[in-house]
């Protein structure tokens, strides 16, 4: 008796000394009927987040194609010749761009673009090919003759008619898309503030801010909405020069404030809008970068275009093979200080040479480090992404439809 009443003693102590150590006594498993502890619920995973097949399609490209997926060539001649196979095939390349001699009719435009189409495909291309012209209107246009004429941004900024912008940017993205191209260096966002400017003039919208803001960001919108990609330019704003960048390079001199009140304007409001791409000029901006033009400087890009106006699109470089850069340094170091200060595609329009020597830097860096890997991974997923939203395809296009492709510019460019 004494022996069982020091058990219970010490058994209640031991449950004392448990709950005030917030232990806890294990209780003891019930049996199911063949003797088995019942199942426990195990803990819920979390469900698989889905993969993003962009960054998969990324990850699974080689550095050739991720390079080529960085440069957008022109070629020569009005058909596929082999240089530009070459270019396609072998150096991967993802954009062409056409330009005036590339085209002297609907019917060979359609065969061209077709056959670089084909091309693409023969070369087993992960991604379609951005198909790219400098169609404006007035006296930037790369549509064949036989499409009706658009009037110059100027002629369209003069009616203060913002649907009207609209209209004409609907009808410039149906005239592409209708010939087989999906993406438009259009529209011009400069505030032709110098009337004498050599290269924009009757380019832009008008002189002021907010006329270059409301007509062409409408614009803008309207080419959007046929599905072409619209590429708003010169930033970080050519509009204000006596320059033209294909024979020098610009200077500009205006300070920050007057940047933020009048040239910016019009790619802030843009962006705002969604704007995909911005083309970045050629232009020497002394009180953003006083060594380096816009389209090879870091703070140009990235302190302004990226950090300051919140852009997260695509940024392509004005075409590299203007004397702005060739007196400037040699196009293969020009094209990857672009790349390392921010863009995302180098334009080449001309020179066969000139291209695979782009090609040949840009790959250089890459295995050298110059560039990392990450920089390159983050603007070919930039580009991919543009493409897959786009919907682009390198499926044939069928001819145009002139007559009824006409009838409809026509009833656009009515007031």
């Amino acid at each position: 008796m004494r022996v069982q009443r020091s058990l219970y003693i010490c058994a209640a102590v031991i449950s004392i000394i448990l709950v005030l150590t917030g232990c806890k006594i294990k209780q003891a498993e019930p049996s199911t009927p063949g003797g088995q502890p019942p199942a426990t619920a195990h803990p819920v995973s979390p469900a698989p987040q889905p993969a993003d097949p962009t960054a998969e399609l990324v990850a699974g490209m080689s550095l050739a194609e991720k390079i080529g997926q960085m440069v957008v060539v022109g070629l020569d001649g009005t058909a596929v010749q082999p240089e530009i196979r070459s270019l396609i095939k072998e150096r991967r390349v993802g954009g062409i761009i056409l330009y005036s001699n590339n085209v002297v009719s609907s019917k060979q435009m359609s065969e061209l673009v077709n056959g670089l189409k084909q091309t693409n495909r023969d070369a087993g291309g992960k991604l379609p090919l951005l198909l790219s012209a400098d169609q404006e209107g007035g006296r930037v246009s790369r549509l064949p003759k036989e499409i009706t004429a658009f009037p110059a941004s100027r002629i369209i900024g003069g009616t203060n008619d913002s649907k009207y912008a609209y209209q004409v940017g609907t009808a410039l993205g149906e005239a592409m898309k209708a010939v087989g191209l999906n993406t438009d260096y259009a529209p011009v966002l400069d505030v032709n503030t110098n009337p004498n400017n050599p290269v924009i003039g009757e380019r832009a919208f008008g002189n002021t801010a907010k006329t270059v803001s409301g007509m062409g960001v409408q614009e803008m919108l309207g080419i959007k909405s046929q599905g072409v990609i619209p590429v708003v330019k010169h930033f970080p704003g050519h509009g204000d020069t006596s320059v033209d960048s294909h024979y020098g390079l610009p200077v500009v001199e205006h300070d920050l404030q007057r940047l933020r009140s009048v040239e910016f304007v019009p790619f802030a409001s843009a962006i705002k809008e969604g704007a995909p791409v911005v083309m970045v000029a050629h232009i020497l901006m002394t009180k953003l970068d006083s060594d380096t033009p816009a389209s090879m400087s870091s703070f140009d890009i990235q302190n302004v275009l990226r950090d300051e106006l919140k852009f997260d699109g695509v940024v392509i470089t004005d075409d590299m093979t203007m004397e702005a850069v060739g007196k400037t340094m040699a196009i293969g170091p020009a094209a990857v200080k672009a790349v390392s200060a921010g863009a995302d595609i180098v334009l080449v329009g001309h020179d066969p040479a000139k291209q695979k020597a782009v090609i040949d830097a840009l790959t250089a860096a890459a295995q050298s480090g110059q560039i990392s890997q990450k920089e390159i991974d983050a603007s070919v997923y930039r580009i991919a992404k543009l493409k897959t939203s786009f919907q682009l395809s390198d499926e044939p296009t069928p001819p145009a439809n002139v007559s009824e492709l006409n009838r409809h510019i026509q009833a656009a460019l009515k007031r």
